[in-house]
């Protein structure tokens, strides 16, 4: 431990903050006189069942192989500040521990005789977390990251078992478990499929054991690349479970809008409105969920023409819209993932409403041909070609339609940049990792949950168009359930046309602050 020239060691010095005693007869006061732990053991949780088939389809995919997907560890915001935990949804997904359970937890699943593993599937999975330290350790009041003093209480391993239905084990007995008898398969070793960049210490570990075992490290990283991209394929349909989840999220988002809309007199006299919005939206995403499920975009006036806009820092005015792109998650990590582009006075001008309605009919375009059996990219197709359609109505494109929408045009795309539709879940942009003909180039199928997301930005610097139109961003999405018979609009809930935009707004404020 590097000790400076004042002789006390540099990892002891947040202790002149909190100023812990060491004394003998403190350490002897504080291990006695508590009542006992909690020894209730909870119902089973609705997801188990539902995460012993994901299991289960992962078991399919890698048998024989000893896979290992850790939640990730708990990060530095700043000195000694944690950010909240949140695992990694893959770990999450495949355990059904949501909230901020468990920083350092790793789901190892060890590969049996076919067929005689969990559910009749072909491996045995071992949650390996950190127990609750007792009332008489040390850690119990000392350790501020993980004491039971100072982050309150968390479930024991038993009580977690009994909770997800699948076995647990203490973090001491997870280097044993991962690495016995690994090595080289073709001489009778243990093959290892790792969920890399998650947590550095299981990177380390993993990496230390094919060096040792002579495992070609190449070849590994390609191996553990395709335990990623499974995971991200796992999560291309939904459960109803998962399906439930997210209809609460988009549920508590649409409540979170109503909410900012209260909120815009407060944030039309504020210096930095925009704040004033996140903060509305953030207040119920916390109130009712577990986080937000991405930073809020809340970009009025130009700040709206800006994809990304999270600095949030801006006025909003009467006159100005407001795109606000907001989602709540769930306590089981679940997101929303909603927009809507407001009149921030409560009335549309006709430039804004011409704009507005031409990003609904593309958004409209896009839900009409989303059917089972389509493909992914047909949504994007269907969308943007209606808004290249009304470019080229104003004027604003400098070649044809067609000439614009092909691979060697792409004009439009000057003021449409992004995708139309990304997948949702875990993940605002769920199943990121999966293979390109089951994503982009795959098939709608039923349980699938995804965004249809148009828009136009119009920059207050784009000489390119007409001056009444610069400084007018509008984006509008929905999340979009597929089943067996069409699409259906989880978030229609929320007003779209611009008449009941306006008449939903009347409802809940008036401009003056009345």
């Amino acid at each position: 431990m590097p000790v400076t020239s004042e002789g006390q060691p540099l990892d002891d010095r947040n202790e002149n903050r909190s100023q812990r005693p060491k004394s003998d007869a403190f350490k002897a006061f504080m291990r006695g006189q508590w009542a006992a732990p909690s020894t209730t053991t909870p119902e089973e949780s609705p997801v188990a069942p539902h995460a012993a088939r994901r299991r289960r389809a992962l078991s399919d995919k890698f048998q024989g192989e000893r896979i290992v997907v850790p939640a990730g560890p708990l990060k530095v915001r700043s000195n000694d500040v944690d950010y909240r935990f949140r695992p990694h949804s893959g770990f999450a997904h495949l355990t059904g521990f949501g909230l901020d359970h468990e920083p350092d937890a790793v789901l190892v699943m060890e590969p049996t005789a076919e067929g005689t593993g969990d559910d009749g599937g072909h491996h045995h999975a071992t949650l390996y977390f950190r127990p609750l330290a007792g009332k008489d350790s040390e850690e119990f009041y000392s350790d501020a990251r993980y004491g039971e003093f100072w982050i309150g209480p968390r479930l024991n391993l038993s009580q977690v078992k009994a909770l997800l239905a699948l076995e647990t084990a203490d973090l001491s007995g997870l280097e044993v478990a991962i690495t016995k008898d690994a090595g080289v398969v073709n001489v009778g070793g243990m093959r290892i499929r790792l969920l890399r960049d998650v947590d550095l210490n299981m990177d380390a570990l993993v990496d230390t054991s094919r060096i040792n075992t002579s495992v070609d490290l190449e070849e590994s990283d390609t191996l553990d690349a395709a335990l990623t991209e499974a995971l991200s394929e796992l999560r291309l349909v939904k459960d109803a479970w998962e399906i439930e989840q997210m209809q609460h999220s988009v549920d508590t988002t649409i409540e979170g809008f109503h909410d900012v809309v209260k909120a815009l007199p407060r944030a039309m006299s504020h210096h930095r409105g925009e704040r004033v919005v996140e903060g509305a939206f953030f207040a119920k995403a916390r109130e009712e969920g577990n986080e937000l499920g991405y930073d809020t975009i809340a970009a009025a006036g130009n700040n709206a023409t800006v994809l990304h806009w999270i600095r949030n820092n801006g006025q909003v005015k009467s006159g100005d819209l407001l795109l606000l792109d907001a989602g709540v998650e769930a306590d089981s990590l679940y997101t929303a993932d909603v927009t809507r582009t407001l009149p921030v006075n409560g009335k549309y001008s006709d430039v804004q409403r011409k704009i507005y309605e031409a990003v609904l009919d593309a958004a409209d375009a896009g839900f009409a041909v989303a059917q089972p059996g389509k493909k992914f990219r047909d949504i994007h197709e269907a969308s943007v070609r209606v808004l290249a359609e009304r470019l080229a109505d104003w004027g604003l494109l400098p070649v044809s339609v067609e000439e614009a929408i092909s691979a060697d045009g792409q004009q439009h795309r000057r003021w449409m940049p992004h995708g139309t539709s990304h997948h949702l879940g875990l993940d605002v942009h769920d199943c990121s990792r999966a293979k390109r003909e089951l994503y982009l180039d795959g098939t709608l199928t039923p349980g699938m949950v995804f965004t249809i997301e148009p828009g136009l930005y119009f920059k207050d610097e784009d000489l390119a168009v007409p001056e009444e139109y610069r400084g007018i961003g509008v984006r509008i999405e929905d999340d979009i359930l597929m089943t067996e018979d069409g699409p259906i609009n989880l978030s229609a809930a929320l007003p779209r046309k611009a008449d009941d935009v306006e008449n939903w707004m009347a409802g809940i404020y008036s401009p003056s602050g009345e």
